[in-house]
């Protein structure tokens, strides 16, 4: 019965919001056109939590999608009777809605909305709708938002903020014609009132320590068609971690190519930094500009785990082709040593 009489309290609900001649969010209450008995007045209403499904913990860098759940635990704080049911068509009017009163605590129609207090952690997602939720129930289909962690966020808590906003049935008045002769209500009528209702949640979401890097220097002016050009690379642990057995490497790609891709670093503290160089050679066709180098690393945990870090880009700049100055060396060393010749004859057909 009682379900019933929650999807009527729904039905006219979205009625009245959707027929309302005031514009939307210009009132705090629906009220209905038409003013019927009153024989109850209840206290209380929806009182909405909200808790992550899931892990809160995440990593630096990270864009995330996490999954709130919500659950209703609003109740009945009381009521009392506010008209005397003299006749048998009021009692039975007071008791039809006494039933729908009860649902007074169901919330309907939530919009959340969540906030960061922190440049750190950005909110990419917008607002989510869950239809209705009953006292003690629980949402079927949880709050999906995402967001995106900065590379620059300290290992900790950070809060954020659940705007939650409902409706919920205020009031319920009813009335009838009269009884017919099978002891039911002819034209029975009712009229709803439902008011607006705001809460926040805060929920806190935590950046995980963990080693984390960045490239602090790099000197790499290459030359295109130059074979085992050097690039040096400092690398930073901007973590809250130690790394152990840290490893640097490249992805090369054309116009580059490397036998010698690999770097160790060894063990890095927070803090820390360590330049390690990396052998490439540069296509002699490559084109004159400044290039990228993907790099990373990989390196072991203080569980034991191996873990590798997000890619890092490594600038480096290609230069034109170095002018060799081996040919006219070697036709120089040729005059020289012909012209010498032709000097020697000439001396000894003198003598």
């Amino acid at each position: 019965m009682r379900k019933i009489v929650y999807l009527k309290a729904a039905f006219l609900y979205i009625a009245l919001a959707t027929f309302s001649s005031a514009p939307a969010g210009a009132i705090e209450n629906y009220i209905p056109s038409v003013s019927l008995e009153n024989y109850w007045t209840f206290s209380g209403s929806p009182q909405l939590g909200a808790s992550l499904a899931g892990t809160r913990e995440f990593a630096r860098g990270d864009t995330v999608t996490f999954f709130v759940d919500l659950a209703n635990y609003g109740r009945v704080m009381g009521f009392k009777a506010d008209k005397r049911a003299d006749t048998v068509m009021d009692r039975m009017l007071a008791d039809r809605e006494l039933e729908y009163e009860w649902e007074r605590t169901t919330a309907l129609g939530i919009t959340g909305t969540l906030r960061s207090g922190s440049d750190l952690i950005e909110v990419r997602s917008g607002d989510q709708v869950v239809e209705a939720l009953r006292s003690g129930e629980r949402s079927t289909d949880p709050m999906r938002f995402v967001i995106r962690i900065s590379n620059r966020a300290p290992a900790g808590e950070y809060p954020l903020t659940l705007h939650l906003s409902y409706d919920y049935q205020y009031n319920v008045e009813v009335d009838a014609d009269s009884i017919d002769a099978d002891g039911r209500l002819r034209g029975f009528r009712t009229a709803y009132w439902y008011e607006r209702a705001d809460e926040t949640v805060t929920i806190p979401v935590i950046v995980k320590r963990e080693a984390y890097f960045e490239i602090a220097e790099v000197d790499a002016d290459l030359w295109a068609g130059e074979k085992g050009s050097i690039i040096e690379v400092t690398y930073r642990n901007t973590g809250e971690e130690v790394a152990e057995d840290a490893i640097a490497r490249l992805s090369v790609f054309k116009p580059f190519s490397s036998t010698d891709d690999q770097a160790y670093i060894g063990t890095l503290h927070p803090g820390e930094e360590r330049t390690v160089r990396f052998r490439v050679d540069v296509d002699s066709d490559a084109t004159e500009k400044p290039y990228s180098i993907n790099s990373e690393i990989k390196y072991t945990d203080l569980l034991g785990g191996t873990v590798i870090s997000e890619s890092m880009r490594i600038p480096v700049n290609v230069g034109p082709s170095k002018r060799s100055y081996l040919l006219p060396i070697v036709v120089g060393l040729i005059i020289a040593a012909a012209g010498s010749a032709s000097l020697l004859r000439k001396r000894r057909k003198g003598d």
